[in-house]
């Protein structure tokens, strides 16, 4: 029984290691041309939300608060309002476009093409950072407005805004693979991520909690991604510095294998 020879095995690993970079270009440009197609839906309506819960909470009932956290309440509220929106379209943004590749068939296009699935994971998950990013500089140049603006540290500022828009990215991706309707899409929106946004401490401290409360915080992984942006704004932090990175970096891990499994298995791709 002949074996390949060795040198021949060693050629074919770098190409099966190489990344097609035009394949993933061309992910990418095809989602960020679908979102500049749909500017209102994709930018202009959370960035008016996001001037409704600055102005309001910001504005008009800020000043009625002396400060909280040692700090404005403005300042103090902006991270998390700049977090429900970072979590809301990166989520919004897999979901439809996983969703849509499967409904209108053209994922069967990039099935056939020499994509890996980790490229096919990779361009939808730069689709949702430039997506986040863009809504993220534009509630910064709203809330400038207001004179609510500080970032004390631009480098864990960008760890959080790509982590979690990483986290919900790929959730988003597994939820679109899933859902069989556009009802569906809107489930783990509606009953998960908005209530446990509201309650990771957007508008409030854990110590303003009831003390048999509190732990609805700390049990809770939006409180971590909050607290994290919050540090990276204000320097404001009420937990173990390393804990909520670590927590996100792991939960980063886990999904993107379990995307990546879900895509390799074919799961709502070859039905």
């Amino acid at each position: 029984m002949s074996s390949q020879p060795a040198e021949k095995i060693s050629e074919k690993l770098p190409e099966k290691m190489s990344v097609n970079w035009i394949g993933l270009w061309t992910i990418i440009r095809r989602e960020i041309q679908r979102l500049l197609r749909v500017p209102i839906q994709a930018f202009v309506a959370p960035w008016i939300s996001a001037l409704m819960f600055i102005f309001i909470f910001g504005y008009v009932v800020g000043p009625r608060i002396s400060t909280i956290g040692g700090h404005k309440y403005l300042e103090f509220v902006l991270p998390g309002i700049l977090m429900m929106n970072i979590v809301n379209a990166a989520f919004l943004q897999s979901t439809s476009q996983v969703y849509f590749q499967r409904f209108m068939k053209y994922v069967e296009e990039a099935l056939v093409a020499p994509l890996s699935y980790a490229e096919m994971i990779a361009g939808t998950l730069a689709a949702v950072v430039f997506r986040t990013a863009s809504t993220a500089f534009g509630i910064l140049i709203i809330a400038a407005l207001f004179g609510g603006v500080r970032v004390v540290s631009i480098p864990e500022f960008i760890f959080w805004v790509v982590i979690v828009s990483g986290i919900f990215g790929l959730l988003g991706m597994a939820v679109g693979l899933w859902a069989k309707n556009f009802e569906q899409l809107t489930v783990l929106n509606i009953f998960f991520i908005t209530p446990l946004s509201f309650v990771g401490g957007v508008f409030n401290t854990v110590e303003m909690l009831p003390p048999f409360l509190r732990w609805l915080a700390w049990g809770n992984p939006f409180f971590y991604f909050i607290n994290g942006l919050r540090h990276s704004m204000i320097g404001f932090n009420e937990a173990p510095e390393p804990l909520g990175a670590i927590l996100s970096l792991v939960m980063l891990a886990v999904l993107s294998l379990g995307v990546w499994r879900l895509f390799s298995k074919g799961y709502g791709l070859r039905e």
